[in-house]
């Protein structure tokens, strides 16, 4: 059965850093292009960063600089790190699986809480 688990989201105070994990398992993970999305309350759930089966990475603007994602296909694990963390950053961070191109292949996790406060 296709599982991904976030972990990692808490509390951290403005220019802080945290890094979120996503332990995927249940297909073949270097396989599929990894990406992670946000959600504030209120808003539409927005792209965040995506990395591809071969490496490739790109961030939305609003994060560029800050954040970096990669991926450990040994482990089955995404990551997404998170440097000079800000209050906008408050979202509810998801974790998904996806192969660009072939219909009906996309996996999403249950999402892990990130409060940028001071």
């Amino acid at each position: 059965q296709v599982q991904l688990v976030e972990s990692g989201g808490g509390l951290v105070q403005p220019g802080g850093s945290l890094r979120l994990s996503c332990a995927a398992s249940g297909f073949t993970f270097r396989l599929y292009a990894m990406s992670w999305y946000r959600q504030a309350p209120g808003k539409e759930r927005e792209l965040v960063a995506v990395i591809t089966s071969v490496g490739s990475t790109n961030y939305a603007d609003s994060v560029k600089g800050r954040f970096a994602i990669s991926r450990d296909n040994a482990k089955n694990t995404v990551y997404l790190q998170m440097n000079s963390l800000k209050p906008e950053d408050t979202a509810v961070y998801y974790c998904n699986a996806f192969r660009p191109l072939v219909v009906g292949t996309i996996y999403w996790g249950q999402g892990t809480q990130v409060t940028v406060s001071s």
